[in-house]
């Protein structure tokens, strides 16, 4: 049970024909407007992006646009840094160990519960990119701690290095991140909007009007609903990414191309 499941209810089905695979299915001016609204979402999203992601390089060189070209910035450091001082990242390492773990076992059970069919659901693809994420986190993390511990030692706390010599503090020149980087970024954002996305609509809206008579929560899909938010908001008050609102943009493009794919297995499937 997820979110942009159970389209198997017959109040959903259209009035034409309930054969998803036939052609009079999708001739009419409900999945018109649809197509239309996603197709509009996307190409808004697609220019977002362009335009505030930095892939016109000319803009740089012009020194226009300056505003523009900080929003989209991300630093190496960011990816695995804390946003306090007092906290180590190697707590932040431990943390997004723990929450890999725990979000791959439980993708692995519900696989084994439930068969490899979840992964036709919304709630299913969100899931997997928190643990993605997480994967990634956990990877950054170790490199993070690493990368702190060989070359400042115990003496530098988030990116300042102190001088043993001296006895002052030398702020080392931060480096943009590299490619890995900008995508960790954007799987984080993703993963908030559809996070938020799914599990509202199941507990505010599935849940309590549409399943809880007919229907009860187990372990796995209370865990599902709700681990992976509790999981990403802590990561959040740890780490120090920065949040640039064009990236939800990632977000529509993430949920637009879900969509899309149930559009092409309800071509070549149909169900009752």
């Amino acid at each position: 049970m997820s979110f942009f499941t159970e389209s198997s209810s017959h109040t959903w089905q259209p009035t034409i024909t309930s054969d998803s695979t036939t052609l009079s299915y999708w001739l009419n001016w409900r999945f018109f407007f649809c197509a239309l609204w996603i197709l509009a979402s996307m190409a808004l999203a697609s220019f977002l992006i362009f335009k505030y992601e930095g892939f016109n390089k000319s803009r740089s060189n012009s020194g226009e646009n300056q505003g523009e070209e900080e929003a989209g910035l991300l630093y190496e450091d960011e990816a695995w840094n804390t946003c306090l001082k007092g906290i180590d990242p190697s707590w932040l390492l431990i943390y997004r160990i723990i929450c890999f773990v725990v979000l791959l076992a439980l993708i692995i059970a519900s696989v084994a519960a439930d068969g490899a069919g979840i992964f036709y659901f919304y709630t299913q693809w969100t899931f997997t990119l928190v643990t993605i994420y997480f994967g990634f986190g956990s990877y950054f993390s170790l490199y993070g701690c690493s990368l702190k511990q060989n070359k400042y030692g115990s003496s530098t706390v988030n990116g300042t290095s102190l001088d043993p010599e001296l006895g002052t503090y030398i702020v080392d020149a931060r480096k943009t991140a590299g490619l890995w980087g900008y995508i960790f970024q954007i799987i984080f954002q993703t993963c908030a909007g559809a996070v938020v996305l799914t599990d509202s609509v199941f507990w505010f809206i599935l849940y309590p009007f549409l399943m809880s008579k007919d229907y009860s929560v187990d372990f796995l899909i209370f865990c599902m609903h709700s681990i992976n938010a509790l999981f990403l908001l802590g990561d959040t008050s740890l780490n120090c990414m920065r949040f640039p609102m064009f990236r939800f943009a990632y977000f529509v493009l993430w949920t637009s191309t879900f969509v899309i794919f149930q559009w092409i297995i309800h071509v070549a499937l149909s169900f009752p």
